[in-house]
């Protein structure tokens, strides 16, 4: 309840770290507990009507998510406007993405290893908890300085059941999209995870994106050339998605 939340004011903003789906983080000291924490900022743009849908979201599911690699939202605090929301989560000290442009030697086998078995626990923890990422890439994975791995970015997170709901199929960012996805499918599932997951993996040894579409027809152009053209012995249903009919597949031995 915001009537019980503490002011930004008892927080030291240290630096600006990043800018995650829906808000700037920086990096902030607690100043009762002097713990370094992040500090994510709830972006208001051109809201009238209160909290972004989506930050609501996002807190509601990490109030509930508890798991070593998933990152945690201590507390929400305000500012002086309770159009001035912030999250106060834990701190890691950098990203993947970022390792992965300043590292000067790959990863090894063990720490890709180390690496993808943290993201899958998170992983698993989710789907075992009926929530799907839906925004998984290097950039949203966070690491501490002793290695920890966790989840981060959950703006675009959804829980899902049975039947599933229908969803907007844009979302994942493009090279980690998967292909239900691109050919208009609704109704997701942790599969869609579990691709961005296998893009993911792929992407750390030799620090270059395994799809990197420039447009929704060149990704799956990159995924059809790397896997071959889908048909309905090897993807039952396939014939039946939304966008089949508008693309022209490369004919590419499975």
């Amino acid at each position: 309840q915001l009537g019980r939340c503490r002011s930004v004011k008892e927080f030291e903003k240290l630096n600006r770290i990043g800018e995650g789906t829906y808000g700037i983080v920086y990096r902030a000291r607690d100043t009762l507990t002097d713990e370094t924490v992040a500090l994510k900022k709830v972006r208001m743009d051109n809201e009238k009507d209160g909290m972004p849908i989506s930050s609501l979201r996002e807190i509601t599911l990490l109030l509930q998510l508890r798991h070593p690699n998933i990152v945690e939202l201590k507390e929400v605090v305000v500012g002086n406007h309770l159009e001035s929301i912030f999250l106060v989560m834990g701190y890691c000290e950098q990203d993947l993405a970022s390792l992965l442009e300043n590292m000067q030697t790959p990863f090894s086998e063990a720490q890709v290893k180390c690496i993808i078995l943290q993201v899958l626990k998170g992983l698993q923890y989710l789907h075992e908890n009926y929530v799907i990422h839906r925004d998984l890439k290097v950039s949203n994975l966070l690491m501490t300085d002793k290695g920890c791995v966790k989840i981060a970015d959950f703006g675009l997170a959804r829980t899902y059941g049975m039947p599933p709901k229908p969803m907007t199929p844009k979302v994942v960012t493009l090279w980690y999209r998967a292909p239900e996805l691109l050919l208009g499918m609704t109704t997701q599932t942790t599969s869609i995870d579990m691709w961005a997951m296998g893009c993911i993996l792929a992407e750390l040894q030799p620090h270059k994106p395994l799809l990197p579409g420039t447009s929704e027809i060149h990704q799956i152009d990159l995924i059809v050339q790397l896997l071959g053209t889908p048909n309905e012995n090897i993807w039952p249903g396939f014939s039946k998605l939304p966008l089949v009919s508008q693309y022209t597949l490369r004919k590419q031995p499975y």
